[in-house]
């Protein structure tokens, strides 16, 4: 009768722990790697529209550095992250993007609205921001541990190459490679964020 009641309890505990582990697995899991307060920001887009830090308030984004007149990393950094917002829309996944200009005095809305066009960047959900001083970007750029200065002797800036991940609450949680992108990484921390 022991044995009976004992063997029972057993499959009772092993069915709830088969249970609670079927009900973990399909769920995308995220492991923050970055726990940095986002700054406060009020800036205008490709449209001259504000977007603000309050306007995402509730979103998960992702954000990189960039400038119009860049020779190096800019171009492909842009194209990459075109191509993670195709792979947004395919798997329905509802956040924004926002690259943060390094040159706003030459990235003008019009100027970065026709830099974005050559990437087929959707505004429906990016963002390409100005507005701002020199000093204003190099501050933002803090929050993300990254630099956003004009390089010496030349036309060109230093900036982060990283896609930065945030979260609901504007906290910057993961830097990814943004030259070469784990796009499949991105995609997955993105849905267990958004679900």
């Amino acid at each position: 009768m022991k044995k009976k009641r004992w063997r029972f309890k057993a499959m009772v505990f092993a069915m709830i722990f088969s249970l609670l582990a079927l009900s973990s697995c399909g769920k995308p899991k995220f492991e923050a790697t970055y726990d940095w307060p986002m700054k406060d920001f009020s800036y205008i887009n490709q449209d001259e529209k504000q977007v603000s830090l309050a306007d995402l308030k509730g979103k998960v984004w992702l954000a990189n550095f960039i400038f119009t007149n860049c020779d190096t990393a800019c171009p492909p950094m842009t194209a990459n992250m075109a191509r993670v917002q195709q792979k947004m829309a395919e798997e329905k996944i509802d956040a924004q993007i926002v690259s943060f200009s390094v040159d706003p005095s030459r990235d003008t809305p019009e100027t970065l609205k026709e830099f974005a066009g050559k990437f087929q960047a959707d505004f429906s959900n990016w963002h390409f921001l100005t507005g701002y001083t020199e000093e204003e970007i190099k501050d933002l750029a803090k929050a993300f541990k990254a630099p956003a200065e004009a390089d010496p002797g030349s036309d060109q800036f230093l900036h982060s190459t990283k896609i930065y991940l945030i979260n609901q609450d504007g906290i910057i949680v993961k830097g990814y490679n943004g030259l070469d992108v784990p796009y499949d990484e991105i995609i997955s921390d993105l849905k267990a964020l958004t679900k």
